[in-house]
């Protein structure tokens, strides 16, 4: 890998790992809803704009209620599962949690796709799933239910990941592929169309607790721009040009990186502290991704499109 492509894996882990962070610094503001729903209109937004610069034709070649459908189930759904989950979740807690994406990938492509799972793949889920358990059992965090929720929406979250991968192969790539930042932009569209129903739902609502625009915070207010812009639109552009560069394989390997840096943009920003179960946990959770994510040394290239760890 180039000293340049080094550099767009690490900015990007750095970028995906923070996520974590903001998204624990808005959600309890805002609530949960809000925040899902600001980061995806600013990732549109954003995305828009690059598109436009970039002078990229806006066309989606018949595939704009397939991207749309991908953004409901690729963004929509996990940025509001883990806004959910940063409401009683520690970043570090989260960040370890999304390393999970590839594992449930393995599960669902044997469940729904037909996909076979090998001893390795086997050995990395049976790993992985004692990984999210030691880290709920022994971490820091008591093992109240509203800890369980969290970590509950993290995992859907992470299985919208896996299922996502399986469909955009199915809905785009066998049906003669789209300009990957069209296919980013249609779905933050989708995600931007799942969620404004509930943000309208919630802001009609008699006992709505939304804090008006004007009584939001700076520090609140910034988490929700870099969230939208850098960790979703900027992010977007920077993971497909590395998947040009060096492939998609390799370009899974930030997956390794998010939790490191979801912990440490916590430790730093949010004084939360590491802890023997972080490390325990997210040391199984990283075997069972080497396991998981190696190539076989006799099989084909998988042809499955590779898709961002998180968003």
């Amino acid at each position: 890998m180039s000293p340049a492509s080094l550099t767009r894996l690490l900015l990007l882990a750095a970028l995906w790992g923070g996520s974590f962070l903001l998204m624990r610094i808005a959600a309890p503001v805002l609530g949960a809803v809000p925040t899902a729903f600001a980061r995806v209109a600013l990732g549109a937004a954003g995305l828009l704009a690059l598109v436009l610069l970039l002078r990229v034709p806006l066309s989606f070649r018949d595939k704009f209620v397939a991207t749309l459908a991908l953004g409901a189930i690729n963004s929509g759904l996990p940025f509001l599962m883990f806004a959910l989950a940063a409401r009683v979740l520690p970043a570090g807690y989260s960040a370890i949690l999304n390393a999970t994406t590839p594992l449930m990938g393995v599960l669902i492509g044997a469940a729904l796709f037909g996909e076979h799972i090998g001893r390795a793949k086997a050995a990395g889920v049976l790993l992985g799933l004692l990984g999210v358990a030691v880290l709920t059992r022994t971490g820091p965090l008591d093992t109240s239910a509203p800890v369980l929720w969290g970590v509950a929406a993290c995992l859907v979250a992470t299985a919208c990941y896996g299922l996502a991968g399986f469909l955009t192969q199915r809905w785009i790539a066998r049906r003669g592929g789209l300009d990957s930042r069209m296919v980013a932009l249609g779905s933050q569209l989708g995600a931007l169309l799942l969620l404004l129903p509930c943000v309208g739902w919630l802001a009609a609502a008699p006992d709505n607790t939304m804090p008006p625009l004007a009584e939001i915070g700076p520090q609140v207010g910034a988490a929700l721009l870099a969230l939208g812009l850098l960790c979703t639109s900027f992010a977007y552009v920077l993971y497909f040009r590395l998947i040009a560069d060096v492939g998609p394989l390799k370009a899974l390997s930030v997956t390794f990186l998010i939790p490191l840096f979801g912990m440490f943009w916590g430790w730093l920003v949010l004084d939360e502290r590491a802890s023997l179960a972080h490390a325990a946990g997210g040391g199984l959770i990283a075997l069972a991704l080497w396991l998981v994510m190696r190539p076989a040394p006799s099989a084909a290239p998988s042809a499955a499109p590779a898709q961002p760890a998180a968003r």
